[in-house]
């Protein structure tokens, strides 16, 4: 488990470090994706990792509004 949490920090890291010119909404929507990507993908695999980056997108761009 510790190994999925990490891999999902240096993903939304790596993810995140590009959006320097990007708007918050934005960025947290990518970081979402890329956090859910690795976690559905660890978890069912390619279906799992797609499903999860949709989520994960999804629950970014609606933390960003608040």
């Amino acid at each position: 488990m510790k190994s999925i949490f990490a891999a999902a920090v240096a993903a939304s890291v790596l993810a995140l470090t590009g959006c320097a010119s990007m708007d918050r909404q934005t960025a947290y929507t990518v970081g979402g994706a890329a956090v859910g990507g690795v976690v559905g993908g660890a978890v069912a695999g390619t279906p799992g990792a797609v499903a999860g980056a949709v989520g994960g997108g999804l629950l970014g761009n609606e933390a960003a509004k608040r």
